[in-house]
């Protein structure tokens, strides 16, 4: 396949995929292989909760119309336009990559599928337990529009053989198993790391609210997901709980409503001083990884400071948001809408891929 033909086969996909959307799925003329896909495809939505808990039907579309946002023609130029692409070269050293990927939410591994098809190489994929079904069903799309692609996408089951690269991604534990497990392949080893947000108090309601976007997305399961706050001396968080109260409906989803139960005992049990709204806790702590239904805060005295603290921390830190308080911050309400030239980790996939032997 030509590099033009693969850009195509996904902007097809991105088609597809713009159909779908809570309460409002429509199936439009022009759209290719509906027939054989559209109505499967809205039922696997509605299976997913059954297959994992937290893949609501809510959570699931809004991850279905981020990638059919992305997967546009002129998204798609504009991130391969930074790379130069040699089809012989690509053909000549095509890898077998596989690729290990979580499951914390709907398609978290899609980007590392797309970059291993776009740069010709071939796909050994290891699903998570958590996510088994959603990827799979886009191959079988992306196969369908282009037979071809049969060759280059393969699901693996037991234990993953004959490949060339690696890329996985899991937890801080699982990490140091990959990394002595795959320590003669080429590899991006991805581990745990959490977003967070910068207030200084002059923030809008508006910010405020989008911000509650950023926490309770996906329950919070994401690396992408605000899971700390560091917040000025004397911070108030009034304006806080009262522009996030419009998210207050999470918790009558029983997996997030359960784990807000256990980890505010847990923290009430030990004594800790929190802040609580009745869906959400607050709790002071130096770390940024909080537990679901909890998000840490910390003050700061000057913004200079925690700039270069923040530096010092970059490999925990997938996204900082703030109002340009902090060198390259997004705004808020904006860190799981990643464009395709955003990559995990801040490791380019795409120039891995090309440049690995």
């Amino acid at each position: 396949m030509t590099l033009e033909t693969k850009k195509s086969v996904f902007v097809e996909l991105g088609k597809f995929l713009s159909q779908f959307s809570e309460g409002k799925s429509v199936k439009k003329t022009g759209v290719l292989h509906n027939e054989a896909f559209f109505d499967d495809f809205e039922k696997l939505i509605h299976l997913s909760q059954s297959h994992n808990g937290w893949y609501t039907p809510e959570q699931v579309y809004f991850a279905i119309q981020s990638w059919a946002d992305a997967l546009t023609e002129e998204n798609i130029d504009k991130w391969i336009s930074n790379y130069s692409f040699d089809a012989a070269a690509e053909e000549k050293n095509q890898k077998n990559v596989a690729l290990i990927l979580a499951g914390n939410i709907p398609l978290v591994g899609f980007h590392d599928f797309l970059s291993v098809l776009i740069t010709g190489n071939k796909a050994l994929i290891k699903t998570s337990s958590n996510d088994q079904h959603l990827l799979p069903f886009l191959a079988k799309y992306l196969i369908f529009a282009d037979e071809s692609l049969e060759n280059e996408i393969t699901f693996v089951e037991g234990k993953l053989e004959n490949f060339d690269t690696v890329i996985a991604t899991g937890s801080n534990n699982t990490a140091r198993y990959f990394e002595y497990y795959f320590k003669d392949k080429p590899s991006i080893i991805r581990k745990n790391r959490n977003s967070v947000a910068v207030l200084n108090g002059k923030e809008s309601k508006e910010d405020l609210e989008a911000l509650g976007e950023d926490i309770f997305r996906y329950f919070g399961l994401g690396c992408r997901n605000v899971s700390k706050l560091f917040v000025p001396k004397d911070y108030s968080f009034v304006a806080f709980f009262e522009a996030i109260f419009k998210y207050q409906d999470v918790i009558h989803y029983e997996k997030y409503a359960n784990n807000y139960d256990y980890n505010k005992a847990v923290f009430l049990m030990s004594n800790f001083k929190l802040l609580d709204n009745g869906f959400l806790t607050l709790k002071e702590d130096s770390s940024y990884a909080s537990p679901i239904s909890s998000v840490f805060y910390e003050f700061y005295e000057n913004i200079e400071d925690l700039q270069t603290r923040l530096e010092t921390d970059a490999e925990q830190i997938q996204c900082i948001v703030s109002n340009d308080l902090i060198t390259n911050s997004i705004a808020f309400g904006q860190t799981q809408n990643p464009q395709l030239w955003d990559y995990a980790d801040n490791v380019d996939t795409i120039t891995f891929l090309l440049t690995t032997k």
